[in-house]
């Protein structure tokens, strides 16, 4: 737990060292960018051994922290992405604005990681943090999903119409879990609804934007995608209540 701890306050320092840099040369942009790609691959290997401490008897709750890690790489990578987009351009850009979110979803991320390294050994609210983190994980997703950016590739409705069956499943486990009350059940749940969610609003992206959709259908297609994920999330909010 203490070096996964240490090496996370190390990252914090090497972002904001990035973010402070995206005005500032490319070489020390090159620099803090290095710096915070080499932290984050030495916290990956700590959260590994951390979730191979946990036992083998366990792998739900390894999952959770894996996610969690998983989620900060995501967001160092975007961050990443943003610092270079914003680089040398003036503080009313919309670049610059886009690099002051990144920032902040890194530092949210960072903080769960913690938050799920500290309750991962205490049997009473493992569960309830893992949902806390996969709320806040389909919270993020929802943002990539509602961006005007359209999706790296496109899929038919067919395959869309397929993926729609992990909601169902996520959501009876969901119901289960709150009538349990269970630790276990909750991890289960959080880990299930979170790949069923995120799977679900790229699937529907993709779809949305096959070339023979229409636009009226793209709209529609999108809103209740949206809808689907804005009610889920709130079936997870009472479930984390219970």
């Amino acid at each position: 737990r203490e070096g996964i701890l240490k090496t996370a306050k190390v990252l914090v320092e090497d972002t904001k060292v990035l973010v402070q840099n995206a005005t500032a040369s490319q070489e020390k942009l090159a620099q803090a960018a290095q710096s915070s790609v080499s932290t984050i691959t030495h916290l990956a290997e700590v959260v590994k051994l951390g979730a191979a401490s946990l036992g083998s008897e366990d792998p739900e709750t390894q999952v959770v922290l894996i996610n969690a890690m998983k989620d900060v790489a995501k967001a160092l990578a975007d961050l990443i992405s943003a610092t270079k987009a914003a680089a040398g351009k003036a503080g009313d850009d919309p670049a610059v604005y886009q690099l002051k979110n990144s920032a902040k979803v890194m530092v949210t991320n960072v903080t769960s990681l913690l938050k799920t390294v500290k309750a991962v050994e205490d049997e009473a609210t493992k569960g309830t943090r893992a949902l806390e983190a996969t709320i806040e994980h389909i919270r993020q997703e929802l943002a990539v999903f509602s961006s005007p950016v359209p999706p790296a590739k496109t899929s038919t409705p067919e395959d869309f119409i397929r993926m729609t069956k992990g909601i169902t499943m996520a959501t009876a486990k969901a119901v289960a879990a709150g009538n349990s009350c269970q630790q276990e059940d909750i991890i289960a749940t959080a880990n299930l609804s979170r790949r069923a969610i995120a799977d679900m609003l790229r699937a529907c992206k993709e779809a949305a934007y096959h070339p023979e959709v229409s636009a009226d259908v793209r709209q529609r297609a999108l809103r209740f995608g949206r809808e689907c994920a804005d009610g889920y999330l709130e079936l997870l909010e009472h479930v984390l209540v219970v």
